[in-house]
């Protein structure tokens, strides 16, 4: 039996799940469907290896649509202090700077998806298929039929493609992408310390590339080193002790003591952007529609700004009796969100090929760039601000205003 939506959203992920708990309680019929069912939560767990810096904005999006209480219910760490510093330049963010709390807050993947899929239950318009895969994606630019692995059929007037930088249904539509590798990796070190919390997220810059260290709750630690792929590959084929050991002599004094590693993970960096967000019936979100260097952990947190766009559009139209599906409708959200995303894209490129190399002349302006970011208080506030997720064109969920309906 076919199955009719307003809104189809392929991937539960952070974005996918966003998206819809962002059209709970509206008019509109929805669906999720994701195939991967995530691990439930125990306080006694190991923290995950991928995790995120969310930013104020994101809190503000996943508080107006109920979620962030499951965050705070599972575990989070806030940090209130972001260094940032080479040899001969350095530059400390504080929140108290800016009469804010917290600058971010430090969070596993999961439990953020968790959080997400938890509040879509709630919600009577929204049908979660979990787990389920999709055989056939049949789109003729009036609508799409969605084919389950089970053999169910979903038809939908609007297929939102949140599933990720390999994204199927951005490939089924004929939407292109341009993008590169970097050549580095980043490996991902999960480590317990010697001292408590940290409410600081660091960031060194050395001619190989960053290192950074992300605060986890009690005394643990994330540890994301930049390297070529092959040191990364010689790094992760090392056993524990000897990685432990590679640490203390690359790293900085304030990484502290590390009693102990429990996880290592590595990812190539790339760059992506869909040639265009937007068609007849679909809309793209999250890293089906751009991946980012993670150099200042901005994925996730524009991601979740496409999604609170995307729904402010969506319950917009229908509040004004306009088709959701329709190009119109969907290219006002591709213009509130595909520049801002290109500029953020944009700058952490400059920020890393600065960052990444030892020549001089470069060395010397990125130095001077530092020591004023420090000793000028404008220009530190504005990129606090800018970290937090509340500079640019921010959709209504990121300041904190309703939809009307959560």
């Amino acid at each position: 039996m076919k199955q009719e939506f307003d809104v189809v959203v392929v991937g539960g992920g952070m974005v996918g799940a966003a998206v819809a708990c962002a059209l709970g309680n509206s008019p509109l019929k929805v669906a999720v469907i994701e195939a991967q069912v995530p691990e439930a939560f125990s306080p006694d767990q190991a923290h995950d290896l991928r995790v995120s810096a969310l930013s104020i904005a994101s809190r503000n999006i996943l508080e107006a649509v109920g979620a962030w209480q499951g965050v705070v219910a599972k575990r989070f760490c806030p940090f209130r202090r972001m260094r940032v510093w080479e040899k001969a330049g350095d530059t400390m963010f504080n929140s108290d700077d800016i009469g804010a709390s917290e600058l971010g807050y430090i969070v596993e993947n999961r439990i953020t998806q968790l959080a997400l899929l938890e509040r879509l239950s709630a919600f009577d318009n929204v049908t979660l298929l979990m787990p389920q895969t999709i055989s056939k994606i049949h789109y003729d630019g009036h609508g799409s039929e969605i084919v389950l692995a089970d053999g169910g059929m979903l038809q939908a007037k609007l297929l939102v493609a949140a599933d990720g930088g390999q994204s199927r249904v951005r490939q089924a539509v004929g939407l292109g992408v341009t993008g590169w590798d970097y050549n580095q990796h980043a490996l991902v070190i999960y480590v317990e310390t010697a001292y408590p919390q940290q409410d600081i997220t660091w960031q060194r810059f050395v001619p190989s590339g960053p290192q950074a260290f992300l605060p986890l709750p009690g005394n643990y630690g994330s540890i994301v080193w930049y390297q070529s792929p092959d040191e990364v590959r010689r790094l992760q084929a090392l056993s524990y002790e000897q990685l432990k050991a590679e640490l203390v002599k690359a790293f900085p004094d304030c990484l502290g003591e590390i009693t102990q590693i429990l996880g290592v993970a590595s990812f190539p960096l790339k760059r992506q952007h869909a040639q265009g967000y937007v068609k007849q019936g679909v809309a793209l979100v999250g890293d089906a529609a751009h991946m980012i260097n993670p150099l200042a952990g901005q994925g996730v947190n524009i991601g979740l700004l496409d999604a609170a766009a995307l729904a402010e559009v969506l319950i917009d139209a229908q509040v004004r009796g306009k088709n959701i599906a329709d190009l119109a409708v969907l290219k006002r959200y591709e213009a509130m969100r595909r520049n801002e995303n290109l500029k953020m894209m944009t700058v952490m490129d400059v920020f890393y090929q600065s960052f990444s190399n030892d020549v001089l002349p470069v060395k010397l302006i990125r130095n001077i760039g530092l020591g004023l970011a420090q000793r000028l208080t404008p220009i530190r506030n504005k990129v606090m601000k800018a970290a937090m997720g509340l500079e640019g064109r921010l959709p209504k969920l990121a300041r904190g205003e309703s939809l009307l309906m959560n």
